[in-house]
């Protein structure tokens, strides 16, 4: 399960700008028609998926090429997004296998991951999810160039794959460490 995140990372970065331009027309239409009704008529039933042909794109290399001058992302986001998703990718299975570990604990174990995935939820909504909202209102009011706001996302992308594989490692001491931590509750 947890190689099928890492696979589902990669593929998601691969789509990230087909789906770029498919929210961009659609939030064009929704200004026209200020209607969520009429957008979904739109997408599903009056050509809007004939679209995809024409927006579908892979990243551009351009993107890739500069990511070692992405100043506006510091290292530090960048290191707390690895934490958090590895946190996050691995939480869950981490308790299941600390229940595994420790049967007459499992309900225990199981009941902290919410603890582990309480961490993660707390590192992004406190240190990632703010930077990237002033990132993306300075590309906004032009104090950030759009491809310096696009090698950060590239940044972003790369340390959730980066977490989902530090996660593969942190399995079994996360697993070890709930099960100390539940012995103890």
């Amino acid at each position: 399960m947890l190689w099928s995140a890492t696979l589902a990372t990669i593929v998601g970065a691969l789509l990230i700008p087909t789906f770029q331009r498919l929210f961009s027309r659609a939030v064009l239409d929704f200004q026209q028609n200020r209607s969520v009704p009429r957008l979904l008529l739109r997408i599903f039933f009056k050509g809007g998926l004939a679209q995809l042909k024409d927006v579908a794109s892979m990243p551009a290399a351009a993107n890739l090429a500069k990511i070692r001058s992405a100043e506006s992302i510091s290292p530090w986001v960048i290191a707390l997004n690895v934490a958090a998703i590895a946190l996050w990718s691995t939480g869950v299975f981490a308790s299941l296998y600390a229940g595994y570990l420790n049967p007459g604990l499992r309900v225990t174990s199981s009941t902290l991951s919410a603890m582990v995935n309480g961490v993660a939820t707390i590192l992004m909504f406190v240190f990632i999810d703010p930077q990237m909202s002033v990132m993306t209102d300075d590309v906004i009011e032009g104090r950030t160039s759009e491809p310096e706001f696009r090698r950060a996302v590239v940044w972003l992308v790369a340390s959730r794959l980066a977490g989902t594989l530090l996660a593969q490692l942190l399995l079994i001491p996360a697993a070890m460490l709930i099960v100390s931590v539940a012995e103890i509750v």
